[in-house]
């Protein structure tokens, strides 16, 4: 499983994403299900959660235009040449279709399920910032100003923060603490989401990443978050009125 975040904000984007693809007692392993794609005109970024191999593929499709043919010699249509973060939704949707029609069948012959959701955002030279989750169907929703966040994979853990605290008029920093917490509060309920984390910030208008962090147990500023909101959350428990019928 997976904890993805995006926090779609006034100033900019929070993206924060787990690496944990496996979870056993004997079997744990890592994989970044963030990917970006950056070029001066550009920055956009996908974060993935479902079967590995099945967003593997979708991706090797929509940044490398791999296993699509060029149609009247014009070049195949990737995220690294469209025009707009809606053509880039629409090609994320055309390229997970791609590989349902491919994979499916077989997958479901071998009892697995065809899984896979993504966050899309970003935003193109001249074009507005947008954020998109897209489904396995390949059809695909947008943030708004009134909702402001998208969560994929083990989502339920980390959402109770985000719907009190998550506002579109939220600060780049204070999405980056909430972000944190809502990553940490996963982490601590399910133990099919670990760290490392990948963390990326997006300033509005910049075509400019402003921060791109691995984070891991050691990771200074993580650590006095989770902790700091761990006393805090204890402290206003023991602060609560005693019942009044005991």
């Amino acid at each position: 499983m997976t904890y993805c975040v995006g926090l779609f904000l006034k100033d900019g984007l929070v993206l924060m994403s787990d690496t944990r693809t496996n979870a056993g007692a004997d079997n744990i392993a890592a994989y970044a299900k963030m990917h970006v794609v950056q070029a001066p005109d550009r920055v956009i970024t996908i974060m993935t959660a479902g079967n590995l191999a099945i967003t593997q593929s979708v991706i090797a499709r929509a940044v490398e235009g791999a296993g699509v043919e060029p149609v009247d010699g014009k070049p195949v249509e990737t995220l690294h040449n469209v025009k707009s973060m809606f053509d880039a939704a629409r090609l994320l949707g055309d390229a997970i279709r791609a590989v349902y029609d491919r994979d499916a069948e077989s997958l479901a012959q071998q009892s697995y399920a065809f899984e896979a959701s993504l966050i899309l955002s970003g935003q193109i030279a001249g074009r507005r910032l947008r954020m998109f989750y897209v489904y396995s169907a390949g059809n695909f929703i947008e943030a708004a100003p009134e909702t402001p966040y998208f969560q994929i994979g083990e989502t339920k853990y980390g959402k109770p923060i985000l719907d009190r605290v998550a506002k579109h008029d939220t600060s780049l920093e204070d999405g980056v603490k909430l972000a944190m917490i809502s990553m940490d509060s996963t982490l601590r309920s399910n133990f099919s989401v670990g760290l490392p984390a990948d963390l990326l910030v997006y300033r509005r208008d910049s075509m400019e990443i402003a921060v791109r962090q691995r984070i891991g147990d050691d990771d200074p500023y993580f650590r006095t978050v989770r902790e700091g909101w761990s006393a805090a959350l204890r402290q206003a428990y023991r602060d609560l009125p005693r019942p009044p019928w005991l």
